[in-house]
């Protein structure tokens, strides 16, 4: 009788142990999910339009400043704001959106139709 209560207590005890384990991968498979994976998405796509910035490309700032890229360095840019003689260099991570020349012609052309 003995080793029949040992060998139940035991039993309960693993399945206990099993079910705390998948909860734990439940968790972290969820927040895998809804925080890590998004973030990475969202990386991967600013890193995408920052290496497509080019000379003549209409950008916008993090401080919400609207200018055109004269020069693309390596990190760098140097963005001409308002008139000819505002030209500030600023970092790469500072440019919050990209807008090409040629779909701002497209879209110029679509409201005409």
């Amino acid at each position: 009788m003995g080793i029949m209560l040992a060998s139940a207590l035991t039993g309960s005890a693993t399945g206990g142990t099993v079910i705390t384990v998948l909860y734990i991968v439940a968790i972290v498979a969820f927040l895998y999910f809804i925080m890590i994976r998004p973030q990475r998405k969202e990386q991967s796509r600013i890193k995408d339009m920052l290496s497509s910035l080019e000379v003549g490309d209409s950008v916008c700032t993090t401080g919400g400043f609207y200018g055109i890229v004269v020069d693309v360095e390596e990190d760098t840019v140097i963005v001409e704001f308002g008139n000819k003689n505002c030209r500030i260099p600023m970092k790469k991570e500072a440019i919050a959106q990209i807008e090409k020349p040629e779909e701002t012609s497209e879209t110029t052309d679509k409201k005409k139709n």
